[in-house]
């Protein structure tokens, strides 16, 4: 299975995401006009997709409470559940 995470984008040139505290460098060339403080799902190092704020967010939360054990159960999109 593979897996795209959230993050921000802290740096554009060269491009830096940050997830829970922790930089790395990202490749922002499949995406146009990427700006510090967007969310982008990225994948083996590309940024594949910008993400709204609050998207972002919610997403986050749930795979944190996911690493914590807690409900497997995604939210139903389009309700504010978690």
């Amino acid at each position: 299975m593979c897996l795209g995470v959230p993050m921000k984008v802290v740096e554009v040139d060269p491009a830096v995401g940050e997830l829970g505290g922790l930089r790395c460098k990202i490749n922002l060339s499949l995406l146009d006009s990427v700006s510090v403080g967007d969310y982008v799902i990225v994948h083996a190092g590309y940024a594949i997709e910008k993400l709204d704020e609050k998207v972002a967010r919610k997403t986050l939360q749930f795979m944190s409470t996911l690493s914590r054990g807690g409900s497997r159960t995604a939210p139903t999109p389009g309700h504010d559940r978690i």
